[in-house]
C-alpha cells in the first residue's frame, strides 16, 4: 500500500510538472518565446511570462475582428464550453460567430471586462490593427484583497499576429505578471500557470477554429469595422 501511494504521488508531482512547462509555453517556439513583443516594456521584473500560439489559415485581417469583441458578457474568450460552463457559469457561453454589435475599432482607453461590473477588467494599452493588442490589469484580484491584505498585481496580454506565407497567420498571446506579497505570488504560480495550459492554449484553438469556419466573402464589414488605420499608440498614464 506504502509503495502504490508513493507511486500514485510520484506520478501525480510528473503530471503537475509537465502541466505547469505547458502552461508556461505549449504551442510557442523557442524563437517566439526570445522575440521582443509590444507590451513587454509595461510590467517590469514579471514574476510570470507565459508564451503560446497557434497557426491559423487565414491573414491577419480575418482574425483581427475576432479580439476586438474578446470580453465577459461580450463575445467571451473561445474557450471551451465546457471550461466556460465550469469555471464562468455567471458568463454567456463564448460567441461562435462575429456580432456587429460587438466588433469594433479598439483604441488605447478602451476597457474589456473579464468580470461582472466592478470586478476585473483589462485596459487596452496598445492597438496596431491588425497586428498586435496590448491589454493592461491591475483589477485581476479576488474583492477586498487589496484593501484586507494588501494585494497587488499588474498584468499584461499581448496578442500578437505575424503575416506568414500562403495567407496565414502566427497568432502569439504572451502573458506577463506581477504580484504581492509573495504569498499570492506563490498561489498565482502554483494555480494559474498550470491553469494556463487549459485557458490559453484552448483560447487559442478556440479563435483558430472560428476563423477557419468562418467564410471569407461574409468578413468585409467586420474587417472594416474593426481595422484601424493609424499606427498603435500607448494609452497615456
Amino acid at each position: 500500500m506504502a509503495h502504490s501511494w508513493r507511486y500514485a504521488m510520484g506520478t501525480a508531482l510528473v503530471a503537475y510538472g509537465v502541466l505547469h512547462v505547458l502552461g508556461r509555453r505549449a504551442g510557442s517556439s523557442q524563437d517566439e518565446r526570445r522575440q521582443r513583443l509590444p507590451g513587454d516594456d509595461i510590467v517590469s521584473r514579471p514574476w510570470l511570462v507565459t508564451n503560446h500560439a497557434v497557426t491559423i489559415d487565414r491573414p491577419p485581417g480575418e482574425v483581427w475582428p475576432w479580439l476586438t469583441q474578446l470580453g465577459w458578457h461580450l463575445g467571451g474568450y473561445y474557450t471551451p464550453v465546457w471550461v466556460d460552463r465550469l469555471l464562468f457559469p455567471q458568463n454567456r457561453p463564448s460567441l461562435d460567430h462575429l456580432d456587429p454589435a460587438l466588433v469594433r475599432r479598439l483604441a488605447p482607453g478602451d476597457t474589456i471586462p473579464d468580470g461582472p461590473p466592478g470586478t476585473a477588467e483589462y485596459v487596452v494599452d496598445e492597438v496596431e490593427a491588425p497586428h498586435a493588442l496590448v491589454l493592461h490589469s491591475t483589477t485581476h484580484l479576488p474583492p477586498g484583497w487589496r484593501a484586507k491584505y494588501g494585494a497587488d498585481i499588474d498584468w499584461t496580454w499581448c496578442l500578437h499576429l505575424t503575416p506568414l506565407a500562403g495567407n496565414s497567420t502566427r497568432l502569439q498571446l504572451r502573458v506577463r505578471g506581477r504580484t504581492s506579497p509573495w504569498w499570492l505570488t506563490a498561489l498565482y504560480w502554483a494555480t494559474i500557470v498550470p491553469a494556463d495550459y487549459l485557458m490559453a492554449t484552448g483560447m487559442l484553438r478556440g479563435i483558430k477554429h472560428r476563423v477557419e469556419a468562418a467564410a471569407a466573402e461574409d468578413l468585409d464589414w467586420a474587417v472594416t469595422a474593426a481595422t484601424t488605420p493609424a499606427a498603435g499608440t500607448r494609452a497615456p498614464a
